[in-house]
């Protein structure tokens, strides 16, 4: 076997890598902290296969893994979640997004049940899996900080909110399509339950309403990225309380919300003026991201006011960050490094002034 060392790891690190290789005679001879370096460069089907060569490399890999993506599993990944899950206890990150349904709740329950580490968890499109792996995640993952369940269409409200009970830890959670699951009691339990939440995605789960994303506004005071595209039922009020309760936001999505008037912009607008007024206006004050496409009843002079608050947001050629599409009556709203320069022009022939 061959091993290859790059010069970051200098003299030092070398020459300690040739001594533990003068004193291997077998595979299962290979000490750990080389195991772990040579597994480093192997992908995680390549991981897997190598803790099958004997029992000393499956406990090593078992003890020291800590991220593990079964993304690549075309078939049979529900088997392979049973039988990886008893041996893979240390995993801080597990992938499970699939392109085809495999999942089910057996699987997710012999997860939350061996690897109660776990921070970072992608159920994505897991249409088969029921209520019985949000409670399951809920008992034995209360750490996660990460959750995406996206397109998981079969959870009820009920379980959201109980999981929300127990997973207080959560900073990012994604639950678009989760259309069963997201209500405004879901949203309620969130608030209450998920103050460090930083990132929320309830794309198209048309159940919500003011209620929850109010409730979200007053209990989640750190969100900074929030997508309600296709969450028809919400109006202003939310918002409102959005740019009053939550001034660290960068990134709104209101695709389709046809409820959205000029009140909104307004609002968004004059938080961002309040949370400059003692400071500077710079790159990194005010909304990154807005999207607000289709939300027919906007006016140029609204959606310019939030523009001119928040100098990230571009309509300029290839930094598109203002999302309009479907607006054609915003065609003349314009970011400010699109109005600097004709400011400049003008004010040029008055700089002795």
């Amino acid at each position: 076997m061959m091993i290859t060392t790059t010069s970051c790891g200098g003299s030092e690190n070398f020459v300690k890598e040739v001594k533990m290789m003068m004193t291997v005679r077998e595979w299962k001879d290979i000490p750990v902290e080389l195991l772990m370096q040579i597994l480093s460069l192997l992908d995680d089907q390549m991981v897997i296969t190598a803790s099958h060569v004997c029992h000393g490399w499956r406990d090593s890999i078992s003890f020291a893994l800590t991220r593990l993506s079964l993304s690549w599993c075309r078939k049979n990944m529900n088997n392979l979640v049973l039988s990886l899950a008893p041996k893979f206890t240390k995993l801080q990150t597990l992938i499970l997004r699939q392109d085809t349904p495999q999942l089910e709740d057996n699987a997710v329950e012999a997860v939350a049940q061996f690897c109660r580490d776990l921070q970072i968890l992608d159920l994505s499109k897991s249409f088969k899996l029921t209520d019985r792996s949000l409670y399951a995640i809920a008992l034995g993952c209360s750490d996660l900080t990460k959750l995406n369940i996206s397109g998981c269409s079969s959870f009820s409200d009920k379980a959201l909110s109980y999981l929300a009970s127990l997973c207080r830890k959560l900073k990012i959670l994604n639950l678009c399509g989760c259309v069963k699951a997201v209500s405004d009691t879901a949203l309620q339990a969130i608030g209450h339950h998920c103050n460090q939440l930083q990132s929320l995605n309830l794309g198209w789960c048309e159940q919500v309403s003011d209620v929850g994303v109010m409730s979200l506004a007053y209990g989640c005071p750190d969100l900074r990225t929030l997508d309600l595209c296709g969450c028809v039922l919400i109006t202003d009020d939310s918002v409102i309380a959005l740019a009053d309760r939550c001034p660290h936001l960068k990134s709104l999505g209101l695709y389709y919300c046809k409820n959205i008037t000029d009140r909104a912009m307004y609002s968004l607008a004059q938080s961002k003026v309040n949370n400059k007024m003692w400071g500077s206006v710079n790159e990194e004050d005010g909304l990154k991201t807005l999207n607000i496409s289709q939300c027919t009843s906007l006016t140029p002079s609204a959606v310019q006011a939030v523009c001119d608050s928040s100098p990230a947001l571009h309509t300029c050629s290839g930094r598109h960050s203002l999302i309009i599409s479907g607006c054609l009556n915003l065609t003349s709203v314009h970011c400010a490094c699109c109005v600097r320069p004709h400011r400049a022009i003008n004010a040029f022939p008055h700089s002795a002034h």
